[in-house]
């Protein structure tokens, strides 16, 4: 079926012909194959799918009924065929391609992809998986980024371009409904019980969106009065689900309009570790009541942290820990660094990319893991330009490399490369980079703006030297005595992130030392002391829970209790520092702490 013209029509197959068929078919299209499974998205974003065949195929992504590339039928002589999705990070979607040879003298198909931040590359073996996944929606709408300037994602930002974005929004989805109505309502247009299916699939809708069930009178104002004598039933599920995507009980997530009961703390939960709606199972639990002991809800983020949701939100947390979004684009001079290139930088993305799943992935994993493992993911083109031993045509694998040289993620080519300039390195950017993301320090603005000095300004120096001589003045010395020491720390990496131990033929200084809250000072030489120093650091370890604590929760961790901070950092330290550890406690503890807050404000309005 669909075949090309000159296959061979259905025909009555009689016993004494069908060799004689099947090896006419077989002459004609020799072959076909068909792959499906499941593609894992690594990042959220748009995803181009590229497929290079002289043959012909159909590619479905996310998509089981239209294909995104439909290249069955050919004509001329074209080869490479695109098409993009949209995907969210961590998500497993549906994949499915089918293939064909058919009288081309050759036959050979690839399947690629270009990913967020990473150049067109094969989809590599990591990235699917035999299994089948359902459909899932993705959103296309684009939102107005969020604010920030506070140092983290609140989630909250409201403007008249967000609320233009919310219609748009609620528009696409009720498109998409529409569409896929009789899947999702498992119904069929020349059913008996349509009207009832739909009026039932419009309620769980709104209950799903609400995230509880629905009480009478809500019951009769988002669904039943929709449903009325002469309404179109597709019609009315239309109107429920603009009605409810563009209503404040859906749109903030507290709308203080009961007490905080065990729905609100599946919904806590689930946003906290998921960033999605509770599943089935909170929903349960919640029904029943048994969701507001500590016990209830601890055996509830125990299993949510199994979700592959909460090791993708983690995953994005330590990325946004790392500061490495403000470096998409790294470009380096191709005369001091040849082989730096886009399709270096893609698999430096991947690198750190594979190395933080590693770490999610465990549920061992703790901060000194992150800050003092010599032990990153590798390919044959990264080992060749950063001296590891590798076959040039190596896959990824986690290598070894120099524990003097190599200190956990801090020393990761991407993040050296990105706090670096075209030439040379940038002790002032790492070190800003340790001071805030490592240490929680908070820097004054600059006094004036500083145009860094041109190293052929004063070509007798080296970067130590020269940034030294440019933060001299006085106005300067008050942060830069801690930026500065921090990052000469790690100057035995290049702007590539490459070990060197000289610069214009010297000898480098990577001595650097660090003056604690207390007034206490601590040095250091080179990088495998400064991770030392930073992974025994109480500092690092109330920074790091604090960043996730706002993270995940998408509130100041004061706003739960002046001393939550130092309990925070007192049980991260209790548990030898594992990072799953400290986010169980940071979802258990605020969902419960929510409530108590809750209930002590109902009771003195009472």
């Amino acid at each position: 079926e669909g075949l090309p013209d000159g296959f061979p029509a259905p025909e009555e197959i009689k016993e004494d012909d069908t060799k004689k068929r099947r090896e006419k078919e077989k002459e004609q299209m020799e072959f076909s194959i068909k792959w499906q499974g499941s593609v894992i998205a690594p990042a959220t974003g748009d995803y181009e799918f590229v497929v290079e065949t002289e043959n012909g195929f159909r590619l479905w992504v996310n998509d089981n009924d239209t294909p995104l590339i439909d290249a069955w039928v050919k004509s001329g002589e074209e080869t490479v065929f695109r098409g993009q999705r949209r995907l969210l990070g961590g998500r497993a979607y549906p994949i499915r391609l089918e293939y064909f040879r058919y009288r081309e003298k050759t036959s050979s198909v690839q399947l690629k992809w270009k990913t967020p931040h990473h150049t067109e590359e094969l989809i590599a073996e990591r990235h699917l998986s035999p299994d089948s996944s359902p459909e899932g929606f993705v959103l296309n709408t684009s939102f107005p980024p969020d604010d920030r300037s506070i140092g983290y994602e609140r989630g909250s930002s409201i403007s008249p371009e967000w609320n233009e974005a919310t219609t748009y929004a609620a528009l696409e989805i009720a498109g998409y409904v529409t569409d896929h109505l009789n899947e999702l309502a498992r119904s069929k247009p020349q059913d008996g019980n349509r009207f009832e299916k739909l009026k039932e699939f419009a309620r769980k809708f709104v209950e799903t969106a609400y995230r509880r069930d629905l009480k009478p009178d809500e019951l009769d104002f988002y669904v039943n009065q929709h449903f009325a004598e002469g309404v179109e039933s597709e019609t009315a599920v239309k109107r429920v689900v603009l009605l409810t995507l563009k209503s404040p009980r859906f749109l903030y997530r507290e709308m203080g309009v009961g007490p905080f009961d065990d729905f609100d703390t599946a919904s806590w939960l689930s946003f906290t570790l998921w960033d999605s709606l509770p599943d089935q199972q909170l929903i349960d639990f919640a029904r029943k009541g048994e969701l507001h002991s500590r016990d209830q809800v601890s055996r509830q983020v125990d299993r949510m942290l199994q979700d592959p949701r909460a090791q993708a939100k983690m995953a994005v947390f330590l990325k946004q820990w790392l500061n490495i979004e403000h470096f998409p684009e790294l470009i380096k001079d191709a005369e001091t660094y040849p082989g730096f290139d886009a399709q270096l930088v893609s698999d430096l993305h991947s690198s750190l990319n594979l190395t933080i799943k590693s770490a999610v992935s465990s549920p061992e994993t703790t901060l000194n893991d992150l800050l003092l493992s010599n032990q990153i993911y590798l390919n044959g083109r990264l080992a060749q330009f950063y001296g590891a031993d590798l076959p040039e045509d190596a896959p990824f694998q986690p290598v070894s490399l120099n524990p003097e040289a190599r200190a956990g993620l801090i020393t990761h080519p991407l993040l050296l490369s990105g706090y670096a300039y075209d030439k040379t390195s940038s002790p002032i950017h790492r070190g800003v980079f340790l001071s805030r993301s490592l240490l929680g320090r908070r820097l004054k603005t600059p006094p004036i703006a500083v145009a860094p000095l041109a190293p052929d300004l004063n070509p007798e120096l080296n970067t130590r030297e020269r940034v030294a001589l440019q933060t001299s003045p006085e106005a300067c010395q008050t942060c830069h005595v801690m930026i500065n020491s921090l990052g000469f720390s790690l100057e035995n990496f290049d702007a590539a992130g490459r070990f060197r131990t000289t610069e214009k033929d010297r000898p480098i200084d990577a001595s650097g030392h660090y003056i604690n809250r207390a007034g206490e000072d601590a040095n250091f030489n080179g990088s495998r002391e400064l991770a030392e120093f930073l992974a025994s650091c109480p500092e690092t370890h109330e920074a790091f829970a604090e960043q996730m604590f706002q993270y995940f929760v998408k509130q100041p961790v004061r706003a739960f209790g002046q001393d939550r901070l130092s309990e925070l950092r007192n049980s991260f330290q209790s548990q030898g520092l594992n990072i799953r550890n400290l986010l169980r406690e940071i979802a258990v503890s605020s969902s419960m702490l929510v409530r108590k807050i809750d209930s002590q404000s109902t009771a003195s309005t009472e």
